[in-house]
């Protein structure tokens, strides 16, 4: 193996650490998120409360989304 395979090599296996990096702190704050939905929805939700979830709700679809597209860049 010549020393620019090896060097392309490395750059691809670095940006597959990436994006496996990116994937698992996007799993994470999803995880958060579900802790604190279930916080919330197992007590009394008050009208700041619902804004809240309503804003959890739109965090977990835009990690999903992000998550859905870093593993569409894995595949290709």
């Amino acid at each position: 193996m010549s020393v620019e395979q090896k060097d392309e090599l490395i750059r691809a296996q670095n940006e597959l650490i990436g994006i496996l990096f990116e994937i698992i702190k996007r799993f994470q704050a999803n995880h958060t998120l579900d802790d604190e939905y279930f916080q919330i929805i197992s007590g009394n939700p008050n009208e700041l409360a619902k804004k809240r979830l309503d804003q959890i709700l739109l965090e977990r679809e835009q990690n999903s989304m992000a998550i859905s597209k870093l593993l569409e860049k894995i595949e290709s």
